[in-house]
């Protein structure tokens, strides 16, 4: 069964009847299910032995699809590296793998996921001619009434996932954007599912990466043009484009290479560094442009302007409103971070950081000489700013509210190293989070701040409620407690948190105290329920922070909060591998405030100071 195509646009779609998927990149896949299972390739080749990982889970849940077999299914199969982005590299390294021990081993440590967005039969009954909609609502119900996952989710077990689809083109753009995914298929509302045809009803936006570079030669057997760029003084080459081109500018761009030729052999003909252009592609893959496209003639560059530095940062998809200034100013010694290197960490971790900046009142720590130089605090948003920077004013500060990754990547720029936030939202009223602060009275004294955090979790387990932990990022840890907007007032939280506060105290005197006096606290760990309050604020989680260390206020697994947790484990330098390799530990975060159950606890508390 051949699948049905989308095409390729560099336009969004004109109209209101369009809908918007992320698109993924990997091994499209038609899942046939009944008495038997078979999993087939866009050219209707068997996919099932080469990732076992999806039959079994198939077989261990197939109760599940028994009320709506026979079934035909059409996804995606990919290596989900999060919830908008598949990594091409590895899904296609598993499709080279023969031998069945490796494909097994991968299929146990590193397992594909199945991504589905369409059904085409449900219940023996062929639905492929019923409207987009209809077809989608029909496996909305099926995903739900089988307890799948209704969206991608690198972290689920459960390995086949829905692509929803999103009404709003801009918001989808930005969350593939923030997650550099590959693009959005745009599918016409009323469109009904063809076999083998490449339609205009489906569209495929990519989110393309643009490179500067000059041409170095042409291939005469198929008319290549070869591009490279400088890597200090010599040429690197980053590969070979023909499509994007119209026919006139072809021919001229061949006819300047043949009459400006420095050497010609048997395949190429060779031409010194002088034509730049643009090229978009989807990124570097085996030191190769992928899906390379030319964009533009750039006559206003010299070819000295097209840097294999700036074809790296181009990699990181940084926003083209974004002119890094300085990007080989030190910032940090040990480790040696410079200031692309920090911006290149925001990029990363932008997915993870944004959503705790959301509609929040930022203030921020600036280091203008990294930490070699005295920082400053900055909460109204300079005249400068640019417009895409969103503010709010509160009791007569212009804060900045940052929504978007542009604002993020700005304040990089700014050298704006920590992001501090208040407790709640600008439009929430109260808090949006319980947050305990466990500073010990120095760095030596850390196990002090893990003795606490093991002690608030055996409470809290006791009291039923989903808590999280993170490092300061300087000498303590920091426990949250997500909570519904608009539910609770701080002085209802205060209740609580000063609750656990006096437990602790009553527990270990000689180790916890709430005395707020420093020469008052004798060494002890001063446990501050009084600054979980309105208009306070805490670093956020993911934020660099000042030090000589470059640490991160890092999110942490409550197993790994033992004797062994240093704070100089979680480094700029390293915390993207530890969230590539291990996950984010805050990854249900948010889903968690809906169904965090405060209310008895709080009832309990209030109950009690009546009484008392």
């Amino acid at each position: 069964m051949k699948p049905m195509l989308p095409t390729l646009t560099f336009d969004m779609p004109e109209g209101d009847e369009w809908l918007f998927e992320t698109k993924y990149d990997g091994f499209r896949a038609m899942l046939h299910l009944n008495i038997d299972i078979s999993l087939t390739s866009r050219n209707d080749k068997p996919l099932l032995d080469l990732f076992p990982e999806i039959k079994m889970f198939i077989e261990q849940n197939k109760e599940k699809f028994e009320p709506f077999l026979p079934i035909i299914l059409d996804g995606e199969l990919v290596f989900l590296e999060n919830a908008h982005k598949a990594h091409f590299g590895s899904i296609q390294v598993r499709g080279r793998m023969r031998s069945e021990v490796k494909i097994a081993e991968k299929a146990k440590s590193a397992p594909c996921r199945l991504l589905i967005f369409d059904v085409l039969m449900i219940k023996g009954k062929n639905i492929s001619e019923k409207e987009y909609l209809y077809r989608k609502k029909e496996l909305d119900t099926l995903f739900r009434a089988s307890n799948l996952p209704m969206h991608p989710d690198e972290s689920d077990p459960r390995l086949i996932q829905l692509i929803p689809a999103y009404q709003n083109f801009d918001e989808l753009w930005e969350k593939v954007v923030l997650h550099d995914g590959e693009g959005i298929v745009a599918k016409q509302s009323r469109n009904k599912w063809e076999e083998g045809k490449r339609s205009t009803l489906w569209l495929k936006l990519k989110n393309w990466k643009y490179v500067s570079c000059f041409i170095t030669a042409y291939e005469k057997s198929n008319g290549y043009f070869y591009a490279g760029v400088y890597q200090g003084k010599d040429i690197f080459s980053i590969g070979q484009f023909i499509f994007g081109l119209k026919p006139d500018e072809k021919q001229a761009l061949f006819q300047i290479i043949k009459e400006n030729k420095t050497d010609e052999d048997s395949r190429f003909i060779y031409v010194k560094p002088a034509i730049c252009v643009d090229i978009k592609y989807l990124e570097n893959y085996e030191e190769q442009m992928r899906e390379p496209h030319f964009h533009q003639f750039r006559f206003d560059l010299k070819p000295d302007d097209c840097t294999y530095d700036k074809f790296i940062q181009h990699q990181k998809n940084l926003p083209p409103e974004i002119d890094i200034t300085h990007p080989d100013k030190p910032l940090w010694e040990t480790p040696a971070v410079q200031k692309i290197d920090f911006i290149h960490f925001l990029r990363e971790i932008a997915p993870y950081l944004l959503p705790f900046l959301k509609n929040r009142l930022l203030t921020v720590i600036r280091y203008p000489h990294g930490i070699f130089g005295d920082p400053f605090y900055q909460k109204n948003c300079p005249d400068y700013a640019p417009d895409f920077v969103e503010t709010h004013m509160s009791e007569g500060i212009n804060y900045i509210v940052c929504n978007n990754l542009k604002t993020l990547l700005w304040l990089g720029n700014q050298l704006a190293f920590e992001y501090h936030i208040p407790f709640s939202k600008i439009d929430s009223k109260g808090p949006s989070e319980i947050v305990f602060d466990l500073d010990p009275p120095s760095r030596d004294a850390f196990p002090l701040a893990i003795k606490a955090a093991l002690l608030i979790k055996e409470v809290l387990d006791h009291l039923k409620l989903i808590s999280f932990i993170k490092t300061s990022g300087n000498k303590g840890l920091q426990i949250y407690i997500p909570l519904p907007e608009n539910t609770y007032s701080f002085d209802e939280t205060r209740l609580f948190t000063e609750f656990l506060a006096e437990y602790l105290v009553s527990k270990d005197p000689d180790s916890f105290t709430t005395e707020r006096m420093k020469k008052n606290r004798g060494g002890r760990l001063y446990v501050d329920y009084i600054q979980h309050a309105e208009g306070k604020t805490i670093v956020a989680p993911y934020s660099a922070r000042g030090n000589k260390a470059a640490t991160v206020a890092t999110p942490l697994f409550w197993e790994e909060v033992d004797d062994r947790l240093t704070m100089e484990k979680f480094k700029i330098t390293n915390l993207m591998k530890r969230i590539n390799s291990d996950g984010d530990p805050f990854h249900t975060y948010f889903q968690t405030k809906n169904i965090q159950n405060f209310s008895p606890v709080l009832d309990f508390l209030k109950q009690q100071k009546r009484k008392g």
